[in-house]
């Protein structure tokens, strides 16, 4: 096993890949990578950004979109959320996510990268919201069709869809040129990695502090920094963006760089001033918020 190697899957890296390729890679990290390509432990590393919460595997299973297609058609409604799941996500994030959704019992739907791609704009719009969760944003893109992109882009801008992006899901949401992404900021924004990550950290807790007044230690792992679009939620310790929101065209957007619906297993090794429950419980605030197009105190 590579040094450094954890089973919890990679980090939320926005551009491992280009760092990759350029060889620009500690011996460590170059290794990580070696094994992958030899096909080893390809799936923790296809997943990346937590690990999962096996208790999770009691609970209902979520219908996908092809079982949702079938029971509209009998008649019954459309859950109120589509949680994607597919490549490029972090298997981890996407349970902790359901858990969240599950405690608030929210209807929702999941779709894989196929399944999304085989998604019209028209169907995406019966959906009051897209969650995206963490994971790769590269990755995520590239196993999306530019017309699976565009119809998202429309259904949110044109048809009023709401989005939550969480790490990877913010920077999926901003502008790259290079991979693709959704273009939700008009200003065409593309979001940088927060400051600690060019210190050589990659995961933390990291204090957030809310325009309410509140602060909380929040799960940080390779999350952006979200400065120059929407309104500030919350600030990282440099008053940088940690959460911000913003109308895009009729649809309404909620940013998340931080990790607040991560697990107890998640902090293994780190330190919190903050319960798990209490970040769940803002993660439960987000999402709930980003559904109903409900405007967060900022500053």
């Amino acid at each position: 096993m590579a040094p450094g190697l954890r089973l919890q899957g990679p980090r939320c890296r926005e551009e491992f890949s280009v760092r990759f390729h350029a060889v620009q890679l500690p011996l460590f990290r170059l290794s990580r990578y070696l094994i992958v390509s030899a096909g080893l432990l390809a799936m923790i590393f296809s997943t990346a950004c937590g690990v999962s919460n096996s208790s999770f595997s009691q609970r209902p299973t979520p219908p996908t979109v092809a079982d949702v297609a079938l029971a509209t058609a009998a008649g019954s409604t459309t859950p109120l959320v589509l949680l994607f799941v597919g490549t490029g996500t972090s298997s981890g994030d996407v349970t902790a996510t359901k858990t969240i959704l599950s405690d608030l019992n929210l209807s929702y739907a999941t779709a894989t990268s196929s399944q999304l791609n085989g998604m019209s704009e028209s169907t995406l719009k019966t959906y009051k919201l897209f969650l995206m969760p963490g994971g790769n944003a590269i990755t995520i893109s590239q196993n999306l069709s530019s017309t699976t992109k565009t119809n998202l882009r429309n259904a949110i801008v044109n048809d009023g869809l709401h989005y939550l992006g969480i790490c990877a899901g913010a920077f999926f949401a901003g502008h790259s040129g290079v991979y693709s992404y959704l273009d939700l900021t008009p200003s065409g924004v593309w979001f940088n990695y927060y400051a600690d990550e060019f210190k050589g950290i990659h995961k933390e807790a990291v204090e957030v502090k809310g325009a309410d007044g509140k602060t909380l230690d929040q799960y940080w792992e390779d999350g952006p920094q979200l400065s120059g679009w929407g309104s500030i939620v919350a600030k990282y310790p440099d008053g940088t963006p940690a959460v911000v929101e913003s109308s895009s065209g009729k649809g309404w957007v909620i940013l998340c760089a931080v990790h607040p619906e991560a697990t107890a297993s998640w902090r293994t090794g780190m330190t919190f001033t903050t319960s798990v429950a209490t970040d769940n419980a803002y993660a439960e605030t987000l999402v709930t918020d980003a559904l109903n197009g409900i405007s967060l105190t900022h500053y």
